[in-house]
């Protein structure tokens, strides 16, 4: 019975992320037995590396830092021109996100699991956290729930207890940290945690959000209302007390949101499969006209306050302030966009599928200026 749930909910997390050759083989079971090796395995120098997936693109001050696949870290001190790879990596599991605070001190979560710190811009790294450290965080504060009572302690312990028994072969998928010490994870099937000492411990925060069924949350952010989940199912969780409880946003769409942005206030847009995109405050809601049902990938505020979207047919959208209306860019660029950051110069860099790409200040702004 364990084992055909175990399947359907792997393939659910196959059919609604929309990398599925990547986050396949992290949700088979039949491919834990190579994630020892993988969790201990640094990462290899390869010649190819800014040509390689990657997932997530930052900046750690004027330096930009990407992460992808097989634990390759990419480095740019140059605004994106061109790309060195980190040398001090300690895993070679896929790395699915990445953020800093400052221009030294950033994490990184990916594949198994596992969470990685760095606190010299990107140069070396450090594992915090793996996928048997978090089974076992969150089986203990199930176990907590579940001596206080509680209606959904009972079932908040069976869902650690699977999640021991799987092993660490759950990807996290969104990182974000406040500041030094304030950070929230978050991942398949439900996972959620929370440090409060800059990843030297961490808590569940399972039993804080109301996910019945775990669904996979992809994306965690802040805005001016507080911390955004983004999930599966049309899942939006906010939280107004720096995490300490979480309450989940109606939303008019059924269909996973990758992501979303604030956009001032309460009001916020998120996007994600088919080309969906909403505009609201958690109480309405307007879709977005964007002419094409791509998915939409990553979304991005600019320094100039414009709202850009980016989608896995290779498309950025440009948007105004308000997210009323959207305007594709003049560029060429690959397909199966997945993370973007504009660079102290300006300029856009975007990740994907076949790499690392550059968009030019100027086609960020022409279409504003028409």
């Amino acid at each position: 019975m364990r084992s055909s749930l175990s399947a359907r909910r792997s393939l659910r997390l196959a059919a609604t992320f929309s990398l599925l050759a990547l986050l396949a083989p992290a949700a088979s079971a039949a491919d834990t037995r190579s994630v020892p090796d993988l969790l201990v395995q640094p990462a290899q120098l390869n010649a190819r590396a800014a040509h390689s997936l990657q997932l997530s693109v930052g900046r750690a001050g004027k330096r930009l830092v990407s992460v992808g696949e097989r634990g390759l870290v990419l480095l740019s001190d140059d605004d994106g021109r061109s790309w060195r790879q980190a040398k001090g990596v300690p895993v070679s599991v896929a790395l699915t996100s990445i953020h800093f605070v400052s221009d030294k001190l950033g994490w990184a979560v990916g594949h198994s699991g596992v969470v990685l710190h760095s606190a010299d811009g990107g140069e070396t790294w450090q594992r915090q956290l793996d996928g048997r450290q978090a089974a076992q965080i969150v089986a203990e504060n199930a176990r907590a729930q579940l001596a206080t009572g509680g209606d959904a302690a009972a079932r908040h312990l069976r869902e650690a207890e699977g999640l021991l028994q799987d092993g660490p072969d759950k990807p996290f998928l969104g990182v974000f940290f406040a500041d030094a010490q304030h950070g929230w994870i978050v991942g398949a099937y439900g996972l959620a945690l929370a440090t409060a000492d800059g990843g030297k411990s961490w808590q569940s925060l399972m039993t804080r959000i109301p996910n019945p069924g775990g669904k996979h949350l992809y994306a965690v952010s802040q805005d001016a209302g507080g911390l955004l989940i983004a999930g599966e199912q049309g899942v939006l969780f906010r939280s107004t007390d720096g995490g300490a409880s979480f309450q989940r946003l109606q939303t008019p769409y059924a269909g996973t949101f990758f992501g979303a942005l604030g956009l001032g206030g309460q009001s916020l847009l998120a996007y994600g499969l088919r080309g969906n995109a909403w505009r609201g405050d958690g109480a309405s809601w307007a879709q977005v006209e964007l002419a094409q049902p791509v998915t939409l990938t990553a979304g991005l505020k600019l320094a100039d306050g414009a709202v850009l979207l980016a989608d896995e047919s290779g498309r950025l959208l440009r948007g105004d302030a308000a997210a009323n209306r959207f305007t594709p860019l003049a560029t060429s660029l690959p397909t199966g966009l997945t993370s973007m950051v504009q660079a102290a110069d300006g300029a856009l860099v975007v990740s994907g599928t076949r790499g690392l790409s550059r968009v030019e200040p100027a086609t960020l702004t022409a279409e504003a200026k028409k």
